[in-house]
């Protein structure tokens, strides 16, 4: 059963919609409806990649990395999202420490607030 703070792998899209490789995802939060969909944030080891500030890294040697399941310093790609159904997940490689999933949401929901600017109500 996946759970929030989850590692697991799924063949991420590409952005243009090509067939992705397996990689490692966050799984941040099921939808708000009656399917099993996710949305998850892809993981890299491309650190260059990572935006300072923004995107989360995973150091190996951070108390949570030992249950993180990852191989090596990972990114957590905040802005690098998908929504998937639980079938494509492929089993979980470990989990994240609460306060970094807590980080990573805090990350998206800014992100999202701030781009859509305030609310005319």
């Amino acid at each position: 059963m996946p759970q929030p703070g989850q590692i697991a792998l799924l063949a991420f899209p590409r952005t243009d919609l090509a067939a992705g490789k397996r990689r490692p995802v966050l799984l941040v939060a099921p939808t708000p409806d009656t399917y099993d969909d996710w949305l998850v944030c892809m993981l890299s080891t491309q650190l260059g990649q990572a935006i300072p500030g923004f995107d989360e890294i995973i150091d190996t040697d951070a108390s949570d990395f030992a249950a993180s399941g990852l191989r090596t310093t990972s990114a957590i790609r905040v802005s690098r999202l998908a929504v998937v159904s639980s079938d494509l997940l492929i089993g979980a490689l470990g989990t994240i420490d609460p306060s970094r999933l807590r980080r990573v949401r805090d990350a998206l929901s800014d992100w999202v607030h701030d781009r859509l600017g305030p609310s005319s109500t």
